[in-house]
């Protein structure tokens, strides 16, 4: 389950839900090596505050310019997918995908006038999901599979997934996938600390929650940082002193189709 050791929610939760999300979150901390008491301090976050925190809001900045720069680079979608077990289908009705590259214009469909330069309507930009504040997958799904924890992130327990895709139609950005097949003989390696699916669920991007809950930033940011890039920038939107808000100040940036008013958490410098 994609609960495994993570806080909890803040939509649709009632008394049963609450006793089994407990359950969860103890069993999930032992299956990652954490324990059952591991102390909230020790859950160091990229902005250095605990990564589940009361009041944290994970967001991430993506610098477009310098993403182009380093051309064809795949550095973050690599690490993205090899750390969580995403399958390479080649028939693209089939397809998974956490993070990729879309171009300019189809990502900001509301960006682009005949005057915008040729240059930026060339651009690739990588696209995940966007964590929305007001995500209407969680609103559409029957079963509370999708739901939204207090630290912003939008999550799925994929045990509670029954395939109906309610939420693959709200998402206004193409951000989740359906496996149509089971995914697992289309993986070359499979990663131990994070769990296949199976065939008829939904899954996306999920702000690597394992990762901070070690203490870890996301592996796409990581990667990208390694590749020498730097295009990627996350932290903790409440806190004034980390890097996002340092740039989210000084920098300007959109997000993707703001005219809907689901509030992205993933920023764009163009």
């Amino acid at each position: 389950s994609q609960v495994l050791g993570l806080p909890r929610r803040t939509e649709g939760v009632g008394v049963m839900e609450k006793d089994r999300r407990d359950f969860l979150k103890l069993a999930g901390a032992s299956l990652l090596g954490l324990g059952g008491a591991a102390p909230a301090a020790a859950l160091a976050s990229a902005a250095g505050r605990p990564a589940h925190a009361e009041g944290t809001h994970w967001a991430m900045v993506v610098d477009t310019r310098k993403c182009a720069a380093k051309e064809g680079c795949t550095a973050c979608s690599d690490a993205c997918h090899l750390a969580h077990n995403v399958p390479e289908i080649p028939d693209e009705a089939h397809e998974i995908k956490w993070i990729w590259k879309e171009e300019y214009p189809r990502a900001f469909p509301s960006q682009v006038h005949p005057y915008t330069e040729d240059s930026l309507r060339e651009r690739n930009v990588p696209v995940l999901c966007n964590h929305c504040e007001r995500p209407p997958c969680v609103r559409v799904c029957p079963t509370q599979a999708t739901f939204k924890v207090e630290q912003g992130i939008v999550s799925i327990d994929m045990h509670r997934c029954i395939g109906c895709r309610y939420c693959v139609a709200a998402c206004p950005y193409g951000s989740r996938s359906f496996n149509w097949k089971d995914p697992r003989p289309h993986l070359e390696q499979i990663q131990p600390d994070y769990p296949t699916r199976t065939k008829g669920v939904v899954e996306k991007c999920n702000f690597c929650e394992e990762r901070l809950a070690k203490g870890r930033i996301p592996s796409c940011v990581e990667a990208c940082a390694k590749a020498e890039c730097g295009a990627l920038v996350f932290g903790d939107l409440n806190d004034p002193e980390s890097e996002v808000s340092r740039l989210l100040r000084t920098t300007n940036t959109i997000r993707r189709k703001p005219s809907l008013g689901t509030a992205p958490s993933v920023f764009y410098i163009v």
